[in-house]
């Protein structure tokens, strides 16, 4: 391969969440414990990578860096340009205009603004489960509740949605926004336009507008494709607000930075009216020149060669799981870096609580994330993003300690 992902770099105290914050109680998300004496940490629960970023994401943010002043600005359209050539190449969207473009300080910030623009405190919202544990945290904070409509696995292990049990959920609950994940975290589906279709039907015939995380859509896998959500049709459009950052495919999580693509004027001025009126919402200089560094022509072999690595990584995640451990129930990823384990057979076979299992990976270094935080309660998460040595390690720990 022309770029390095096998080398494991050191990132203790180089503020890494993943691994700084093992052994903290601070948060809403349940941290690992610091591991038994004799086992290093192999962080697998924040869904960051452990890859260095792109080459040419290093050469704008050196370049902007060079210059030393960093006072006000605005975003250049270099910014827009970079995004609208990520759209049309990555996702085959040829009619994308400057103003559908906002900028977001994060997902959970924009699903925030939505939630306010669009429903009052106490109205129920409709996701799907396993539900990403962010969404929770949102809903939290601004006295929402979650309707859940499980994802279903089919005879080969697939998830998919039930359309009848969302749409019964929306009716009987009065629903007017749903929030919907493509590709899925934790689940790791991308969708096909089918059942990209078949959701978007059931959202217009109950009048339901449409947040889309579609952060992780370029890390997709070979025979998928992943599809823009508003793209579906014209009536999608405009009832969805989709949210999208360079954050999960370029590991830039720490500079913040996201952004919107919004069609419907209406929808656009009623989030803008609320993402700006707390006046927080506002770009950061080397986020801006990250991302035009991230959204250009020489980053496309990088991405390419990522989900390689990623791919053979889930593959290898898979079949060992399939192959040494009996009543785990694990489907091969399709896109994203996360692999979800539904371990409720083999608990009830050993006699363990999901946390006692989750903590016997913990107690050897292996820091894989509960997947009760998911609305699974036998759930784990695990992040395969890192130098496939480091994921045999874990790999083999688990064999010889937990299971």
């Amino acid at each position: 391969m022309k770029y390095d992902f096998t080398t494991i770099i050191d990132r203790k105290e180089k503020d890494a969440m993943a691994l700084d914050a093992v052994g903290s109680q601070k948060g809403h998300v349940k941290k690992p414990t610091f591991p038994k004496e004799g086992f290093s940490i192999i962080p697998m629960w924040v869904a960051d990578m452990n890859f260095a970023t792109a080459p040419s994401v290093m050469d704008a943010l050196n370049k902007r860096i060079a210059h030393p002043l960093f006072g006000y600005f605005y975003p250049s359209d270099d910014y827009y340009e970079a995004i609208m050539y990520w759209q049309k190449t990555r996702n085959n969207i040829h009619d994308l205009k400057k103003e559908y473009i906002g900028y977001e300080n994060g997902v959970l910030g924009c699903l925030a603004s939505a939630i306010h623009a669009f429903t009052k405190p106490g109205d129920k919202i409709l996701f799907h489960s396993p539900t990403y544990v962010g969404f929770s945290t949102v809903l939290n904070d601004t006295d929402r509740v979650a309707e859940l409509s499980p994802l279903v696995k089919d005879k080969e292990g697939v998830w998919r949605m039930d359309y009848q049990d969302m749409d019964k959920r929306i009716k009987d609950n009065n629903i007017h926004l749903a929030v919907f994940c493509s590709p899925h975290n934790p689940c790791g589906r991308v969708w096909e336009k089918e059942e990209l279709e078949q959701a978007m039907n059931v959202f217009k015939e109950n009048d339901v507008i449409v947040v889309s995380d579609e952060i992780w859509s370029d890390i997709v896998f070979t025979g998928y494709k992943h599809i823009p959500t508003y793209s579906i049709s014209e009536d999608a459009k405009r009832r969805t607000i989709s949210i999208y950052a360079p954050s999960k495919t370029f590991n830039l999580a720490g500079l913040i930075g996201s952004y919107h693509i919004i069609c419907d004027d209406y929808l656009r001025e009623q989030l803008n009216k609320v993402a700006t009126s707390t006046h927080y919402n506002s770009m950061n200089v080397l986020s801006m020149h990250a991302l035009i560094g991230a959204y250009r022509e020489e980053s496309i072999e990088w991405v390419n060669e990522l989900n390689q690595v990623l791919e053979q990584n889930m593959k290898y995640t898979y079949n060992f799981i399939k192959n040494n451990v009996e009543g785990i129930e694990v489907s091969q990823t399709q896109g994203t870096y996360m692999v979800f384990l539904h371990c409720e057979d083999y608990c009830l076979k050993n006699h363990l609580t999901i946390d006692e299992l989750i903590q016997k990976g913990w107690d050897v270094g292996v820091d894989w994330q509960s997947g009760v935080q998911f609305h699974d309660p036998w759930g784990i998460r695990l992040n395969i993003a890192l130098p496939h040595e480091l994921l045999q390690e874990a790999m083999q720990r688990l064999k010889e300690y937990v299971f």
